[in-house]
């Protein structure tokens, strides 16, 4: 009777040990906040990462929407200036170039202003349009190059001194216990991770909008070209 009261004694308490533990596990593994875990990182590090982050999506919002508004335009306006010019409209002309708000429309009407000098003077006007008009889009967009790699450089730092202060913590302690350490650890890894995100947001965009540029700067040419091939034809 002895033996099976002792058994029963043992049981119940590793029952209550179970349930001690049980608690303990879903205490730990609680759902943590995504403002808390981005607090753990450090402010002198994530309010870096935050400002990099919205000036990122910022600039990436107002240069798309500028280099959009560049690749649109009449599709027939290179045909219609033609025509004009053809017919000696060069007024008519002119109009549409001011009408029409894109840069190969203000690199022709440059172009239009110099009818009548060498054709080596109108080419130099429209080529120095054309350069300010691709400083125009690329404006800014050095910035998106400098974020992709700085963040994650910032994001390496917050973990460099997340672990110093592991060790740093370690060096006080005979025993290591993880209440001591994971601040650390955990300010390390958040920084890591923000900092790697935002520097791929920085990347994609300026990339994104790096070949958008390019594909403004075709059209660019091809007006050009089309422009002068116009002026060397007979009669011109």
């Amino acid at each position: 009777m002895n033996i099976l009261f002792l058994l029963q004694e043992a049981s119940a308490a590793a029952g209550d040990a179970g349930g001690d533990a049980k608690e303990g596990i879903e205490e730990v593994t609680r759902d943590i906040p995504i403002w808390e875990l981005v607090a753990q990182g450090g402010w002198y590090i994530m309010i870096p990462l935050g400002i990099l982050s919205l000036l990122t999506v910022y600039i990436f919002v107002e240069r798309f929407l500028q280099i959009r508004k560049a690749t649109q335009g009449e599709k027939d306006f290179m045909n219609r200036i033609k025509d004009y010019l053809h017919d000696g409209k060069i007024d008519a002309a002119r109009d549409l170039c001011a009408q029409t708000d894109n840069p190969a429309a203000r690199m022709i009407e440059k172009g239009i202003s110099r009818i009548g000098k060498p054709v080596k003077d109108i080419a130099a006007g429209i080529e120095n349009v054309g350069k300010l008009e691709v400083y125009k889009l690329e404006r800014k967009l050095s910035f998106l190059a400098t974020a992709s790699g700085a963040a994650p450089m910032l994001g390496f730092l917050g973990t460099t001194i997340g672990m110093v202060q592991v060790f740093h913590e370690m060096k006080f302690q005979t025993t290591i216990q993880l209440s001591v350490i994971a601040p650390g650890i955990m300010q390390a890894m958040v920084t890591t991770v923000a900092g790697l995100i935002v520097g791929i947001m920085a990347y994609v965009a300026y990339n994104y909008l790096v070949a958008k540029v390019g594909k403004v700067i075709y059209q660019m040419e091809n007006a050009s070209i089309e422009f002068l091939d116009l002026l060397h034809e007979p009669g011109k």
